[in-house]
């Protein structure tokens, strides 16, 4: 029996080569997605600049990690597993593909190292990775188009959704299965001999096919292959067109995703920060002042939810959704950037496709960068715009008094810098636990940084005091800056006001290295991370939950039972100690080291971590939102049991405290820190 007559070598119509076709779609498509590309990469190389390329073996590790091994995708297991079998079944076939194109031309094409048995056993694989693909395809086609699943959701005010435009990508996957399947399968129902693995899609068309006409065969034989072909090449340059962009740009934009957490970006890389006061403009105000990686970004944004679903602020029904800031930002590029015609001038982005409300709605808690599977940032984005804002004097009337009094008083209430360490004075704590202040020459081994809740609020004194005598206990020679403390600036960086920051980054820095200290010690998460990590040239920085865990294993600290066996504790992670500086186990091995205590953790936990609402000047800030964040975590909390809420954060105690009775549970539920449930603990 002769063989078919490959693409190669058939004349269509008897007249007509098809190798004229095979050598004309690639190079017609190549050259339309090359020319597609060349326009997508205009906005990005007009961008502000953005240092990537730092790092290089930790960048290495993460496309290993969280693009190959797609280690971010199961969190969501149902769609992360068809994502998966899709993308691993893509690099499979990638190899089939791009021979198929060249088999066009050259009829025995193999590309090299896969012939004889290494050639077999790609065969079956490819098999399997088209038959996988394919029911994967399926099973998201009906999921996406059928069952909608609520993350998916469009917004009236944002337009449209993106069902069809999916549904349509996994309708050419499934071509480009079928295409490749039914190619061979006519090979092999013309009595090419393969082994053929049972109940692959090539294996069921080779069944079907068995008793047809060589007409038949060679006729779909050189139908599918010029459907696979036109559906590849057309599949590649529709790709740059919407959110499956990140098909291309996913490798590129996890190689240069952030890999330091917790850090704001500089206000413009290249210019330090004794030359700020050069720049004529701060932040972001319109497209191109967003960095190449957070263009990249938006190219990137693969419409899937997650960061939305996982936002505190979108649960509340705030005016943010961080799926958003993505897809506007992108819709943004394709209008200003079109593929024919002029570029677009650039104008103000708030008011256009931001809103003031949507971007003040941010806690920066970082549920939204965790949870992407793509290396997605929106922090730095968030707080760039804002940054512009502050530049034009858009700052919400509730964070105008606060930032004021910040300047002037070194805290956002405005009270006097004398009282800072009234905390310590405290008659019948003093007598107990007296605590050295800083100055006049005065040195400690450990300096205790309290910050600006913890030192004004008469609640969260408490705090200040538990951590003295827990250091005081361990034997730890520590002091405190007293006046000479400023408001360490977490917040007010993030909420754009730079120059500010720098100056209150300043004084501390100044401070602290003035009082000799080789260690400093904080209870407050946001105090902890911007001191280790957008401040500079100082001593090593701790959370007081390192400080007991390190002490209780050196025999330091001990501890005694606990008294009440009706209490249920639950341990609630600070967005600032557990997703911005990966402090998870500490806390929760401080608490589990009391002996007898029940501790449950919420569904929400680690780094998953509900956000309590209220981190720094988001006590002054009045969002619209539906139910507050701190009623949330409160109820979440109750459902796993637990009646003590045990925070490690002023602002989380503060702001569950809070919704303890806004939810009407007290007496129910209570809440205490860290430090005051060790504080209680110590023997003796």
């Amino acid at each position: 029996m002769t063989e078919l007559i490959g693409p190669s070598q058939f004349w269509l119509f008897g007249f007509f080569p098809t190798f004229i076709l095979s050598f004309l779609i690639p190079v017609t498509g190549v050259a339309a997605f090359a020319y597609i590309i060349a326009k997508r990469l205009a906005p990005l190389i007009l961008a502000a600049p953005d240092k990537r390329s730092d790092n290089l073996p930790m960048r290495a590790y993460n496309i290993l990690k969280i693009w190959l091994a797609q280690y971010r995708h199961p969190r969501y297991m149902l769609a992360g597993v068809l994502h998966m079998i899709i993308f691993f079944g893509f690099l499979i076939l990638s190899v089939r593909s791009t021979s198929l194109v060249i088999i066009g031309m050259y009829k025995d094409f193999v590309l090299p190292g896969f012939s004889g048995v290494v050639g077999d056993i790609y065969n079956i694989l490819k098999d399997i990775a088209a038959t996988a693909v394919f029911l994967a395809c399926a099973v998201a086609a009906v999921r996406r188009g059928y069952f909608k699943p609520a993350r998916y959701a469009v917004p009236e005010k944002y337009g449209h959704d993106h069902t069809s435009e999916a549904v349509f990508v996994l309708g050419l996957i499934m071509t480009l299965m079928i295409s490749e399947s039914l190619f061979e399968a006519t090979e092999v129902a013309h009595g090419h001999v393969a082994f053929l693995l049972p109940f692959t899609l090539v294996w069921c068309f080779s069944l079907v096919l068995n008793n047809a006409s060589n007409g038949i065969l060679q006729a779909l034989h050189i139908i599918a292959y010029y459907i696979h072909d036109l559906t590849f090449f057309f599949f590649l340059c529709f790709l740059p067109m919407g959110k499956h962009f990140h098909v291309i740009t996913s490798f590129f934009n996890v190689l240069f995703m952030r890999i330091k957490k917790g850090n704001i970006k500089p206000v413009k890389y290249g210019v330090p920060d004794d030359k700020l006061d050069d720049l004529e403009s701060f932040g972001v105000k319109k497209l191109e002042d967003f960095t190449w990686k957070h263009l990249l970004d938006f190219y990137t944004c693969a419409d899937c939810g997650r960061c939305s679903d996982q936002c505190p602020a979108n649960a509340v029904k705030r005016p943010l959704s961080p799926r958003f800031i993505s897809i506007k930002g992108r819709d943004k590029i394709f209008k200003n950037y079109p593929l024919r015609g002029k570029f677009l001038p650039s104008e103000s982005l708030i008011g256009d496709i931001y809103e003031e409300d949507e971007i003040w709605s941010c806690t920066t808690c970082g549920a939204c960068e965790q949870e992407c599977p793509l290396g997605i940032e929106y922090i730095d984005k968030i707080v760039d715009l804002r940054r512009g804002m502050v530049d034009e004097g858009m700052v919400p009337q509730s964070l105008q008094k606060p930032l004021s009094a910040i300047e002037k008083r070194g805290n956002p209430w405005g009270k006097m810098e004398k009282k800072r360490a009234d905390w310590s004075k405290d008659k019948e704590f003093a007598e107990v636990c007296p605590v050295k202040v800083l100055e006049k020459g005065a040195t400690a081994e450990t300096l205790y940084f309290v910050d600006s809740i913890t030192s004004y609020d008469d609640r969260m004194q408490d705090i200040a005091r538990s951590t003295s005598k827990i250091l005081n206990y361990a034997g730890i020679d520590f002091g405190i800056l007293g006046k000479a403390e400023k408001d360490s600036g977490n917040e007010i960086r993030r909420f754009g006001e730079e120059m500010l920051f720098q100056d209150m980054k300043g004084k501390n820095t100044d401070a602290i290295l003035n009082s000799g200290a080789n260690l400093i010690v904080t209870a407050d998460p946001h105090a902890l991370n911007v001191l280790k990590n957008d401040y500079t040239g100082l001593p090593p920085v701790e959370h007081i939950s390192q400080t007991i865990v390190r002490k209780i294993k050196s025999g330091e600290i001990r501890l005694n039972s606990a008294q009440d066996n009706e209490k249920i504790y639950t341990y609630h992670d600070p967005c600032y100690l557990g997703r911005h500086n990966d402090i998870y186990e500490d806390p929760r091995d401080a608490i589990d080291a009391i002996p007898g205590i029940k501790r449950i953790d919420m569904l929400k936990s680690r780094d998953r971590s509900f956000c309590c609402g209220g981190g720094g000047l988001m006590l002054f800030y009045e969002p619209e939102e539906e139910q507050r964040m701190g009623v949330l975590r409160v109820e979440m909390a109750k459902e796993a049991g637990a009646n003590v809420i045990v925070t490690a954060c002023p602002f989380c105690l503060v702001n569950i405290e809070d919704a303890i009775k806004v939810a009407g549970l007290e007496g129910a539920m209570e809440v205490l820190d860290l430090a005051e449930l060790i504080e209680q603990h110590l023997v003796g």
